[in-house]
C-alpha cells in the first residue's frame, strides 16, 4: 500500500494526459523511446552487478513513474516499464512487488477503458479478442502466483529485468516496423 499511495496519484493524471496526447503523439515514436529508455535502465542494472537493490522510496519519483505509466499505457499500451523502473530498485519482496504491480494495473486498466473506447472504434473481432483475453485472466493470475512461489527473490528480480528486455525488444520492433510496414 505505501507504494500504491505514491504511484496512483500520478497514474490518473497520466492517463488523462495520455488521452489528450493520443491524437498528437506518434505511438510508434513513444514505443521506440520507451524501449530505448528501458534498455538503458536494464543495462545500468547489469553494469552495477545485476543485484537486488534497496533504494528508499521517493514521492517525486513515484509520482513521475505513475504519470509516465499512465501516459505510455494510453498512447502505446506500454505502462509496465515506467512502473518497473520505479519499483524494482526498491528491493520489495517478490510478493509485495507482484501485488503492487497487479493492483496498480487493475486500477490503471479499469480507468483507461472508457477513454480508450472513446478514442478508438473497436471492431467486432477486437471485442471477441478482448472477451477471450478476459477469460484467460484467472489462468494467468493463477499461473503467475505459482511461478512466483517457485522462484526465490533473486530469480524473480532477474526474471523481471529479463521480461523488461523482452518487452523493450517488442516495443522497439513494433515502433520501427510501424514506420516501414
Amino acid at each position: 500500500m505505501p507504494d500504491l499511495r505514491l504511484l496512483l496519484p500520478g497514474l490518473l493524471p497520466g492517463i488523462g494526459l495520455g488521452y489528450l496526447l493520443f491524437r498528437v503523439l506518434d505511438h510508434r515514436a513513444i514505443a521506440i523511446m520507451m524501449a530505448a529508455t528501458t534498455l538503458v535502465f536494464v543495462g545500468l542494472w547489469l553494469l552495477k552487478g545485476a543485484e537486488v537493490t534497496m533504494r528508499p522510496r521517493s514521492s517525486p519519483k513515484a509520482v513521475a513513474a505513475g504519470v509516465a505509466s499512465g501516459v505510455t499505457t494510453m498512447v502505446a499500451h506500454s505502462g509496465g516499464p515506467p512502473l518497473a523502473m520505479y519499483l524494482l530498485p526498491l528491493g520489495l519482496s517478490k510478493d509485495v512487488y507482484a501485488g503492487t504491480t497487479s493492483l496498480f494495473f487493475t486500477v490503471g486498466n479499469a480507468t483507461k477503458a472508457v477513454p480508450w473506447l472513446l478514442l478508438t472504434q473497436p471492431t467486432a473481432g477486437l471485442w471477441v479478442l478482448m472477451g477471450i483475453c478476459l477469460l484467460a485472466i484467472p489462468t494467468g493470475v493463477s499461473l503467475g502466483w505459482k511461478v512466483n512461489g517457485l522462484l526465490d527473490q533473486r530469480k524473480v528480480y532477474r526474471a523481471c529485468y529479463g521480461l523488461l528486455v523482452v518487452t523493450s525488444v517488442k516495443l522497439l520492433w513494433d515502433g520501427v516496423l510501424g514506420y516501414f510496414g
